[in-house]
């Protein structure tokens, strides 16, 4: 009895996997309450897979998404960011969607200049019934950020 506690150990450690080797990005999604959210949660109901870690925070409109919210959460340790808002002309608060696309291509060049990449930010439209389109797009953001790796300033 007392050898095969002794072996249990043994045996779990042959299992754990050392985490630089497999590990994950982390990814935030702030979505639009409207559209955005809608179609994740259509995902979610249709049982469509997707990474583990993906974070999705819900906001009331893209538009008000301000820079200093996506830069905190680089600086907090987010590997990568989607801004996902309406499609374009779909904006239920009119042109909120217009605003968020011009703060995250400004946002993105921040990021090209201070080394950590622009391809960590992205910003995509859907209609709350592109449950397909989300998942889509959080596969290929999962593999771009893949590719960059962690975040430097993760802390």
């Amino acid at each position: 009895m007392s050898e095969r506690n002794e072996e249990m150990p043994k045996e779990e450690n042959a299992f754990k996997r050392p985490s630089a080797l497999f590990w994950e990005p982390e990814i935030i999604v702030f979505c639009c309450s409207y559209c955005a959210y809608s179609a994740a949660a259509l995902a979610g109901s249709q049982r469509l897979q997707y990474s583990s870690g993906i974070r999705i925070i819900s906001t009331p409109c893209t538009g008000k998404l301000e820079s200093e919210h996506i830069l905190e959460a680089f600086e907090k340790g987010a590997d990568g960011i989607i801004v996902a808002g309406c499609l374009e002309g779909s904006c239920h608060f009119l042109e909120g969607n217009l605003r968020a696309r011009k703060r995250t291509d400004r946002i993105r060049s921040i990021l090209e200049e201070i080394g950590l990449g622009s391809e960590r930010l992205k910003m995509v439209n859907l209609s709350d019934s592109m449950a397909e389109a989300f998942v889509q797009h959080m596969q290929d953001a999962i593999a771009t950020i893949g590719a960059l790796g962690p975040n430097p300033l993760k802390p």
